[in-house]
């Protein structure tokens, strides 16, 4: 029995300090949700109330009313899966031929798209900006989606996930008469679901939570993103606390749902294989 007791004080501090760690974390979700029920009264009480008097719908219902922001989610929801879908597309097919092709430069190339992960996106902005406005996609999902999907971070995440994957598989499959997409498409990619499953959610929350791009290229209401829309009703009720706090909580709600569906994904699979190749 000694030996059971010998760790429970340290195992207890642990804990403390995980439920410490989460309150600390959850504490301003908690509070934005319980403000959108609130009065100002109640807000600007001190101490400030934790639970809401009485559960008041009416702050959702001017929210929506100041910024259309089922339009906004569903935009932000296509932009978010659009840029998404090209960056897995992208990385893996990107990261297949570093993986497993032999071929000139091939380390300087590699290392030359990574050292692109330096240089702030601030910095290329004006430059995607005028592309857009030449090709006239302002105001589309194209111009939203389109920049997005060639990251360097994925291609890396990629290349280091299906290095994992032992070469012997990949000669043998070749020998059996499969060819290079027939392999990449049947056999590598469901060996690294995990993977690919937490880059999916990483490049997800990364494109719902953009602001400046959405800002420049969008200029009607109904394209803008919900990041956008709430800058918007903050500015229409800068006053309303409970108004903005509204608006918050109907905007975190999805990518909360996304983050509970692919936790198991984002645990298993991030930075799986990395200390390989």
């Amino acid at each position: 029995m000694k030996i059971k007791f010998k760790y429970l004080p340290g195992k207890i501090i642990k804990n403390l300090l995980r439920i410490l760690m989460a309150a600390l974390i959850l504490f301003p979700l908690w509070f934005a949700f319980s403000a959108s029920f609130m009065d100002l009264n109640e807000i600007y009480q001190r101490p400030p109330n934790l639970l809401p008097a009485s559960f008041q719908l009416q702050y959702y219902q001017a929210a929506l009313r100041v910024a259309p922001l089922f339009r906004y989610l569903l935009n932000s929801f296509i932009m978010s899966v659009g840029i998404m879908s090209g960056q897995i597309i992208l990385g893996s097919l990107a990261a297949f031929a570093f993986a497993f092709f032999n071929f000139k430069g091939k380390q300087i190339i590699f290392m030359s798209l990574l050292a692109t992960m330096m240089i702030p996106g601030e910095s290329i902005i004006i430059s995607n900006y005028m592309t857009i406005g030449d090709l006239r996609w302002q105001d589309t999902f194209q111009a939203l989606i389109l920049p997005g999907t060639a990251s360097a971070l994925s291609l890396f995440f990629m290349r280091q996930a299906f290095l994992s994957t032992p070469r012997e598989l990949y000669d043998v499959s070749k020998i059996d008469g499969c060819n290079n997409f027939r392999f990449f498409l049947q056999i590598l990619l469901p060996l690294s679901k995990a993977k690919i499953g937490a880059l999916a959610i990483y490049a997800y929350l990364g494109a719902w939570n953009q602001y400046l791009w959405p800002l420049l290229v969008t200029n009607r209401s109904q394209m803008r993103t919900v990041q956008i829309g709430i800058g918007m009703l903050k500015n229409s009720e800068a006053l309303q606390v409970n108004l903005v706090m509204a608006g918050v909580t109907i905007i975190l709600l999805p990518s909360i749902l996304i983050f509970f569906i692919g936790q198991k994904q984002i645990l298993s699979g991030a930075f799986s294989g990395a200390l390989k190749g």
